[in-house]
């Protein structure tokens, strides 16, 4: 599989490193266009792949091509590399924001979008996909191999793409202002810094990783470790108590409503 990379940022690295881990791609089946040249460098020393600062030549020889720019920038590049985003190829979309249609309307591409989260950076994300109209079954299969190397990956309708924004996709900050709060805690209790965010940090870190390993529903392991008259069901009420699963539907309301605003504009 050939593939094209426009655009070298965070992200971007971050699926290339898990394309070419994964075995989805060999380095030298790998380009990346980036107009940085520093940073052309740095992905050409850290990865041993192409970087280069023209797209067209790339995207012709590609099978797929990322689009991993910034929404603003996107535009302008697809008129560019319309010519060679042909029926032929496959565009699988990391831009925040653009819709299938206004993929499709761009260049003649078969088009999958798909929204990784930032745990995309540390090979844990997980990311959601959908398919533009002129995608197929096999399309879908090849942009999740190129997105499993980065975590998870979720198949949804389009029309559920802001939802998953408010979900996963702005998910790490409200979990990042819960670690946060309880190193908080800890502190107001008498812990020292260090020890105060070790213990927030790997509290949730050991959380989330038994909630993966085990496969059994959060509120089931919840229950196992809520022994009744115990020190967990106290402080699970009083978070009820302030209203800590209302507040959490109404965070991932609110970045929900956000992304619909943001898409539209």
């Amino acid at each position: 599989m050939k593939i094209a990379f426009l655009g070298g940022g965070n992200m971007a690295s971050a699926l290339l490193a898990g394309v070419l881990s994964s075995g989805v791609a060999r380095k030298e089946e790998v380009e990346v266009v980036e107009i940085s040249s520093e940073r052309r460098a740095w992905l050409a020393e850290k990865f041993s792949v192409a970087a280069v600062p023209d797209g067209a030549a790339a995207v012709a020889a590609s099978d797929i091509a990322v689009l991993a720019v910034k929404p603003q920038n996107a535009p302008e590049l697809l008129a560019q590399l319309a010519p060679v985003l042909g029926g032929s190829k496959l565009l699988l979309s990391i831009a925040a924001g653009l819709s299938t249609a206004t993929l499709e309307r761009a260049v003649a591409a078969r088009v999958v979008r798909a929204m990784p989260n930032l745990a995309a950076t540390v090979g844990k994300a997980v990311s959601a996909l959908c398919a533009g109209t002129r995608a197929t079954e096999e399309d879908l299969d090849a942009a999740e191999a190129v997105l499993r190397g980065a975590g998870e990956v979720v198949r949804v309708e389009e029309r559920m793409m802001d939802a998953v924004t408010g979900v996963s996709g702005s998910g790490p900050g409200y979990l990042f202002r819960f670690i946060e709060a309880l190193e908080e805690a800890a502190r107001a209790e008498g812990f020292e810094a260090d020890v105060a965010r070790k213990l927030a940090v790997w509290t949730a870190y050991g959380a989330a990783a038994t909630a993966i390993e085990s496969g059994e529903a959060p509120a089931r392991l919840r229950e196992k470790v809520s022994s009744k008259g115990g020190t967990t069901l106290a402080g699970l009420a009083a978070m009820e108590r302030r209203g800590f699963a209302e507040a959490v539907k109404a965070a991932v309301r609110a970045a929900t409503m956000r992304s619909a605003e943001l898409n539209r504009g």
